[in-house]
């Protein structure tokens, strides 16, 4: 029976090996982690991520084939197959702080896996690295070796949160990176032959170990690209009187072109655009590629101008201060159906308000109080360290209170803000909420979610992003 363990218990570990041990029940599949309470939590009935179809898939396979387990040497020496699946943070110090990917808990897997490792090993890429890095720990593996070959392949996911389990089951493509030499065709052959359990072979490509794993730090940057496109896009038809969905509309019906990552909002968020473009640009810049290096940085930079001019859109619509006021906060996850915060344009939406002494009222269906705290407390790049090497819990900050209920948040709100996409946003009682709150009452659509006309009629006054603007938001310019 062959065996796989997969380091790190994650969002992309947990899922992907849960769909395999579905999918191939003659292997057996190991979800190691060295944090107890995560790998608790797998083992409950309260899985530690949300994710659509996830639950199903775990309960149906667990004690069968597929194991969640704190024993990470005991199923790494017994594996035949390692995936190495923990964060790989961006450096907050030291050299390419900022920008280049912290590689400590790989490093430090690599070398647990050599010294606990008595057969031969497959060792696979999953976290998202840098360029490269394969031949680093290849590195490490070989010097520390004791006699035992190891294999090393890069295998990136390509995982859209929301519908991580669809995107397993039905991949657009399987991308498996290795050696051009006869033992390295050997180790892509015998991953090959896993996925090809459920996945077409046509959708199974294999390459070189550099091209896996630039193929997906491109990918990302190329999909965060026509976000920051239609965004700056969105700000010019603000200024014209153009609708931004109208125009998206008209540049999607282009072949060449498509419909998908052409919605204008408030900025992209998630594990990964941002870590992966500074990323990119760190290897550009290292490899004597300036140019290409700040072509990349300006989707960045865009990202950034969108969440700053939503702010100030809100603050000068507000007669320039927020000061005092209670603005309800719809969606905090940084895109609907999941409860992922990483990087979500709520957080700097929020730390924006909060520093024009606004109080929030936040509301999420899928995210904690604990996580939105902690979130709006922690520094840049935290976030992506694992639990116990986060700060200690925030002390929380006074003027921000999390509810569980729509109504709510919005009850004697000045201002009330999109923030997520949820489809129950779409289905609210406007009319209701309008009662409520002090007038002139303000709606900051950050997704596109509501129907302005419809709300303009209720007596709200509205911003949507890149949609014509009311007269009395063209009365009170935003500042950049």
């Amino acid at each position: 029976m062959v065996k796989i363990c997969c380091i790190g218990a994650g969002y992309v570990g947990g899922p992907t090996m849960a769909v395999i041990a579905l999918k191939c029940p003659a292997i057996e599949v190991a979800v190691v982690d060295i944090s107890v309470s995560r790998i608790a939590a797998w083992n409950s009935d309260h899985l530690p991520i949300y994710e659509p179809g996830l639950e199903d898939v775990v309960k149906s396979c667990r004690g069968k084939n597929l194991f969640f387990s704190t024993d990470v040497e005991k199923h790494v020496a017994e594996a035949d197959i390692i995936f190495v699946s923990v964060n790989t943070p961006t450096k907050t110090r030291g050299l390419g702080a900022g920008k280049a990917a912290d590689l400590t808990y790989w490093e430090s897997a690599a070398r647990m896996i050599a010294d606990v490792s008595k057969s031969d090993k497959i060792v696979v890429e999953k976290s998202t690295v840098p360029v490269k890095t394969a031949e680093a720990i290849e590195k490490i593996l070989t010097h520390n070796s004791k006699g035992v070959k190891y294999q090393i392949l890069s295998n990136p996911e390509f995982l859209a949160e929301g519908t991580a389990i669809e995107d397993l089951f039905a991949p657009d493509r399987v991308l498996i990176g290795g050696r051009e030499t006869p033992d390295g065709q050997r180790a892509i052959k015998a991953l090959k032959d896993v996925y090809a359990n459920w996945v077409p072979e046509e959708r199974i490509l294999c390459t070189n170990l550099w091209s896996a794993e630039l193929s997906k730090l491109a990918a990302n940057a190329f999909l965060a690209q026509r976000i920051s496109s239609v965004n700056a896009m969105s700000a010019l038809c603000e200024a014209t009187g153009a609708d931004v969905a109208q125009v998206s509309h008209a540049v999607g019906k282009d072949t060449r072109i498509g419909h998908k990552f052409l919605n204008a909002s408030v900025g992209f968020g998630g594990s990964c655009f941002q870590k992966d473009i500074l990323n990119l640009v760190y290897i550009c810049e290292c490899n004597g590629l300036p140019e290409v290096a700040n072509y990349w940085k300006q989707v960045i930079k865009v990202n950034d101008y969108q969440k700053n001019r939503f702010v100030n859109r809100i603050v000068a619509s507000m007669f320039n201060t927020v000061s005092g006021k209670k603005i309800a906060i719809y969606g905090f996850a940084f895109k609907k159906d999941t409860g992922d915060t990483r990087e979500t344009p709520a957080i700097d939406v929020c730390k924006g308000l909060l520093g024009d002494k606004a109080n929030l009222s936040i509301y999420d269906p899928q995210v904690t109080e604990e996580q939105i705290q902690r979130d709006l407390s922690m520094k840049q790049f935290d976030w992506d360290h694992p639990v116990h090497l986060q700060p200690m819990s925030p002390s929380s900050i006074k003027s921000v209170s999390v509810v569980w209920d729509a109504y709510e948040a919005a009850k004697g709100a000045h201002g009330l803000c999109i923030l997520t996409e949820w489809d129950e946003f779409k289905n609210l009682d406007y009319k209701k909420i309008y009662d409520n709150m002090p007038k002139p009452a303000f709606v900051f659509d950050g997704r596109n979610v509501v129907d302005p006309q419809k709300l303009r009629e209720i007596g709200f006054i509205v911003y949507s992003i890149g949609k014509p603007l009311d007269s009395w938001l063209k009365d009170m310019p935003a500042m950049a």
